[in-house]
């Protein structure tokens, strides 16, 4: 597996990362078989979060690895917190609350990344930044970052906590993708001039935050995988087009169109199939030109101005 420079750390991280949001869908055979399959093909980052599966999905991955010492030195864990039932919170108390509990799920006393989960709308970033500092010199978390975060949201945090922001998770794939698009439709009156997200792209590209696209293959929120879908059959036959002339799978190249960005991203795979496994983590050898790139944007139905 490639690897790649997680923002503007030295730690090396595989250009594809594993989320395990519906691990404890799993049994314990087909975790351990899913696990092992990810580490054979050097993908050893692992995204969790405290509220997936209840925690049911952190403590069924430190029972399918078999966590002890050896083991975790050979992974990479990040994880995320700050949502509550009915409300965010980044209070410090939740903060550090909600670290403790996924250190206990996951059967290790450190997380390499820890991320917070979505914008609070009452966060005290004075908080954040006590908390963020406790974990640090305590060994708890080794590096910082955040989820679906606006640019001045980030630059709140920024005021107030030492420790760099790494990280940027945000919802990104071929058919959600106006991050990119609106940066190519300036002063135009279509629907992809439309600034929804603050030019969080370039914010990250300029600040050394890794973007790491959660849900990379499907489209609207959380409506379907757009691949093999009857409701995309011009992006459909693009891929498979391209991924026939590269003796791949739609998949891989799905995934291969977010690595040949020059913004360095690490796309978060959720898919608990072990062939579709492979498929993602074969993008890394992957390398688009650019008119496929620019093919493969415009029959998902994006527009050049």
């Amino acid at each position: 597996m490639r690897t790649m420079k997680l923002g503007c750390t030295h730690l090396e991280v595989p250009v594809v990362g594993i989320g395990c949001m519906r691990m404890d869908r799993l049994s314990q055979a087909e975790a351990e078989r899913y696990i092992q399959t990810a580490l054979e093909l050097g993908a050893n980052f692992f995204d969790h979060a405290d509220i997936y599966g209840g925690g049911e999905c952190e403590a069924k991955f430190a029972e399918a690895i078999h966590m002890n010492d050896d083991v975790r030195e050979r992974i990479i864990l990040q994880s995320k917190c700050g949502i509550r039932k009915g409300m965010y919170d980044f209070s410090k108390e939740h903060i550090l609350e909600a670290v403790d509990g996924s250190l206990h799920r996951l059967r290790t006393d450190y997380l390499d990344v820890l991320l917070l989960h979505r914008p609070d709308a009452l966060v005290e970033p004075e908080e954040v930044a006590e908390a963020f500092e406790i974990l640090q010199t305590t060994g708890k978390v080794r590096y910082f970052g955040v989820s679906n975060h606006k640019p001045m949201q980030i630059e709140l945090l920024k005021k107030y906590v030492h420790q760099p922001i790494v990280a940027n998770q945000l919802q990104l794939s071929i058919t959600n993708a106006t991050m990119i698009a609106q940066g190519m439709n300036l002063n135009m009156g279509n629907e992809w001039a439309v600034d929804r997200d603050e030019s969080v792209l370039d914010y990250c590209r300029i600040h050394d935050i890794t973007i790491q696209p959660w849900s990379p293959f499907l489209y609207g929120f959380f409506e379907g995988v757009f691949l093999d879908n009857p409701k995309f059959p011009e992006l459909n036959q693009k891929l498979d087009e391209i991924a026939s002339r590269y003796g791949v799978s739609n998949v891989t190249i799905a995934i291969a169109w977010l690595l040949r960005h020059p913004a360095k991203m690490q796309p978060i795979i959720g898919t608990m199939n072990v062939d579709r496994l492979r498929a993602s983590c074969q993008a890394a050898d992957i390398q688009l030109t650019r008119q496929e790139w620019y093919e493969i944007y415009l029959a998902a139905g994006y527009q050049l101005p």
